[in-house]
């Protein structure tokens, strides 16, 4: 994710230095947003969202705007970077069966679910060995 402050048009002229920092360092196959923090100060914009939008586009980055104040985008964020790496892993998995055989990967795509509780739910308590 980078993050940006609508708010202040400084930090998005950083975000070419960044993503090519991200880019140098990280993965070939990483998944980038761009994020525009800060939609509930709408008055105070400095960044438009077209400017943004494009720099997206030409990047090849997905893009939202959200507000952490209010919770705006802030989950559907998550989610669209979880569901995109979920895609690319996925893609890579099917490319690396196809190349080597279903036979050396039959266990490959055979996932397991992760459960991530609510924050209405409960996490289970650690329990400690030697206690007495």
């Amino acid at each position: 994710m980078l993050v940006y402050d609508m708010t202040q048009r400084e930090s998005f002229e950083h975000i070419p230095r960044w993503l090519e920092e991200l880019r140098a360092h990280a993965d070939k196959n990483i998944v980038i947003i761009l994020i525009g923090n800060k939609t509930d100060l709408e008055n105070q914009r400095s960044v438009q969202v077209e400017d943004a939008k494009e720099f997206a586009e030409k990047e090849g980055l997905f893009f939202l705007e959200t507000s952490a104040l209010n919770s705006t985008n802030v989950e559907k964020s998550f989610n669209t970077l979880l569901t995109e790496i979920f895609n690319t892993v996925n893609k890579k998995n099917l490319a690396s069966s196809e190349n080597q055989g279903d036979s050396n990967n039959a266990g490959l795509m055979a996932g397991k679910k992760i459960v991530i509780p609510s924050p209405a739910q409960e996490s289970p308590t650690k329990t400690t060995c030697c206690s007495s």
